[in-house]
């Protein structure tokens, strides 16, 4: 659902919240690493139909790359355990709230401020909902959008031809041998990975209990 509503036109705006959320969180996570190992910041670019887009100088530029899709299946591995446990989702829901609000410093679009809110709205009819169950599918949808990066990185990309390239185009530029699908692959085995190795985590943390149905026939035995 997420992959037909980023790349479907007319449709994709009604992501925007989400997406500036999760751009957000991506380049931030590459601005963290390029202070850490001493690069400058020059211009960072967040927008739902431009991209993410952060430029640096100096810096370990490998590590830097790569603390984007890392960070962002970080965290949204955090909100795929939220989906197993209403506490955790009530915890994240500050977050998101948070998370929403924090880009709206950078947006003009009114009608991507009334999304915001409405999310924000949501959200908050959702700890209302069913003892605030109907938060974990909030938290899951985040999660997938999150952990799934790249797949919406390359769309971008490759689909609508954005000003801002994805980071699997910027690692073929730093590694000409390398080509941009191939790192998109590697990259979406690593979220895939991820995604299997926090749902265990999520069923082995929190003890849910998968039920199987009963078999439709009775085994009986003879002496």
């Amino acid at each position: 659902m997420i992959f037909a509503i980023w790349n479907i036109p007319g449709f994709r705006v009604l992501l925007n919240p989400l997406k500036l959320m999760t751009i957000g969180w991506h380049e931030l996570c590459h601005i963290i690493m390029a202070v850490m190992t001493g690069g400058t910041i020059l211009k960072v670019t967040i927008d739902p139909n431009l991209g993410g887009c952060t430029l640096v100088q100096g810096g370990h530029p490998p590590t830097i790359l790569s603390a984007g899709y890392i960070g962002s299946t970080a965290f949204g591995g955090v909100f795929i355990l939220g989906g197993f446990d209403t506490l955790v989702a009530k915890i994240l829901s500050f977050v998101i709230g948070l998370g929403l609000l924090c880009p709206l410093v950078l947006v003009r679009d009114k009608l991507t401020i009334f999304l915001t809110f409405c999310y924000e709205g949501l959200m908050i009819g959702f700890w209302f909902v069913d003892h605030a169950d109907a938060l974990r599918w909030y938290c899951l949808f985040i999660g997938v959008m999150n952990i799934f990066y790249v797949v919406w990185d390359i769309a971008d990309d490759k689909f609508f031809r954005k000003a801002n390239d994805s980071d699997c185009t910027q690692f073929a530029i730093l590694y000409p041998r390398i080509s941009a699908h191939v790192w998109g692959f590697f990259w979406i085995l690593f979220e895939v990975g991820a995604l299997i190795g926090f749902t265990i985590l999520g069923i082995e943390a929190f003890k849910v209990c998968i039920p199987f149905p009963r078999l439709p026939f009775l085994l009986s035995s003879s002496v």
